[in-house]
């Protein structure tokens, strides 16, 4: 069997449960800081968009997986995606809203986040919530996954009617070159038109194109030659680690963290691979999703019992640990029973 044979065969690619956990430490790490930092401690949001290439990759390659067995079924999709994403986030909305109302003291973030209940609930926060305030927007992290819904409103519709990869591909640099040229050249306090292309994330569009690249035989022999290589995965990660420490373009970082993810996917024995598929980085992997809907109250509660001089290292570390704890526990409660019943649907 050939190696891109092999590759298309490949059910699950394990190491990204691991890259998945690489991704949720910083972002928490972030959310503890009382400011911004400097240097690579201040590049947290970084993990986001680690999560962001790890998506446009899986997502791009699933759908291209069930065309190539008959054609994308959008309605099952989105009912799946929906399974997977919905319940979670708005248990968590739902308990921001009942803090609001009933424990927070009336003030400008209270109001405001009231006011902007209806795009978090429609995830269009991203393009319609007024960011320039004064005060801390609660649920303010809800952008990215605004940010998420949108790609798997759009890109699906896109690979079900557009026949040749080719051209599906040219479809996504457009994606690409609009949110290059939005965040060049908007104007200050641009329309409507400029938020929405500036939401388009980089990340995604990247990891996008790589499983489009790698789908066919020759992309993917050409890619092999790069990141086909047992160490080709440490070496992007070292880049991604120079980019944030030395605050190289961003660009830079993109390419890095998306060239990690599809040497994750091509080869399965990469030098990473005991640390991505370690037992702890797994589980935190599997989770990573209910950490980043609860790490920020965990950061609350954190802070409040030990202070807001408490050290920031006791803080982070004790905030990863509840907020994995509250992301376990919702898992069970909240996200088991429901990828049981995408499980059914996939079959």
């Amino acid at each position: 069997m050939s190696r891109h044979r092999a590759f298309l065969d490949r059910a699950r690619y394990p190491s990204f449960d691991g890259l998945r956990a690489l991704s949720i430490v910083p972002v928490v790490f972030h959310h503890a800081t009382p400011r911004v930092l400097d240097g690579v401690l201040g590049r947290g949001p970084l993990g986001v968009d680690l999560f962001f290439a790890i998506s446009g990759f899986l997502i791009t390659t699933l759908l291209l997986r069930e065309r190539e067995a008959g054609g994308v079924r959008l309605g099952a999709f989105f009912v799946r995606r929906a399974l997977r994403i919905f319940p979670l986030y708005y248990v968590v909305l739902a308990l921001f809203v009942l803090h609001a109302v009933f424990v927070r003291e009336p003030g400008p973030a209270r109001e405001h986040f009231l006011r902007s209940l209806p795009l978090h609930a429609t995830y269009t926060s991203n393009w319609l919530l007024d960011t320039d305030v004064p005060h801390p927007i609660v649920f303010g992290f809800g952008w990215s996954l605004a940010t998420e819904e949108q790609f798997y409103a759009v890109w699906p519709v896109v690979l079900r009617f557009v026949r040749r990869l080719r051209v599906a591909a040219l479809v996504m640099l457009l994606f690409l070159a609009l949110d290059v040229v939005a965040e060049r050249w908007a104007p200050a306090g641009g329309g409507l038109a400029w938020r929405m292309a500036r939401s388009i994330a980089t990340p995604i569009c990247l990891g996008a194109l790589l499983a489009l690249v790698v789908r066919r035989p020759l992309g993917f022999r050409v890619t092999e030659l790069v990141l086909g290589r047992p160490a080709s995965s440490l070496v992007a990660l070292g880049i991604l680690v120079l980019a944030a420490a030395l605050g190289w373009p961003l660009v830079v970082a993109h390419l890095a963290m998306v060239a990690l993810v599809g040497a994750c996917a091509i080869t399965p024995s990469q030098v990473l691979a005991p640390l991505l598929e370690s037992t702890l980085l797994c589980r935190i992997g599997a989770v990573s999703y209910g950490i980043y809907l609860l790490n920020v109250p965990a950061v609350v509660l954190v802070k409040r019992a030990l202070g807001e001089d408490a050290p920031l290292v006791l803080v982070f570390a004790l905030a990863f640990a509840l907020s994995f704890a509250l992301a376990t526990l919702a898992h069970r409660l909240v996200e088991r029973p429901f990828d049981a019943w995408r499980a059914r649907l996939r079959a």
